[in-house]
């Protein structure tokens, strides 16, 4: 019975190593471009200034930064990553309508193709969960944490 098991759960998408290697990916994308927006704080102010006619916008990079900046961080390490999605994702979406509304709905940009890729992806570890190697699965119960530690030696 117990190779039953271990047949089961290694047919499981979230056990092979591209699963841990796509969620780092993900998380190291937005912490990257959470450091890109601190970095050009006056194009997020140029952007919704034009599209929202907001005057006093110097504010907003902030939020938007921070939140890139916590929600790489937390995707890396895998803890609380369905809340972390759910805060994430009407943050790239508003980016992604303010960047289409810029240059066309229809244009070919990479950039927002790339935001396209980082919004499936973003459903998709919502719908699958962040894994067997993540915080969320050290911090379940004392039993789960020595399976994790056993599985990275």
């Amino acid at each position: 019975m117990q190779r039953v098991n271990e047949t089961s759960d290694s047919k499981d998408p979230g056990n092979g190593p591209w699963f841990l290697l796509l969620r780092v990916g993900l998380g190291m994308s937005l912490f990257i471009r959470g450091i890109s927006f601190l970095q050009n704080s006056i194009l997020i102010d140029e952007i919704v200034a034009r599209h929202l006619n907001i005057k006093q916008n110097e504010w907003l990079w902030i939020p938007i930064a921070s939140t890139h900046l916590f929600c790489g961080f937390m995707i890396i390490t895998g803890l609380f990553l369905r809340w972390v999605i759910l805060l994430q994702t009407p943050i790239l979406i508003g980016g992604l309508i303010f960047t289409n509304i810029q240059k066309g709905f229809f244009s070919f940009d990479p950039e927002v193709g790339f935001g396209f890729i980082i919004l499936l992806l973003l459903v998709f570890f919502f719908i699958e969960g962040s894994g067997p190697h993540s915080g969320d699965r050290i911090l379940a119960n004392g039993q789960d944490r020595k399976l994790i530690v056993r599985s990275f030696w």
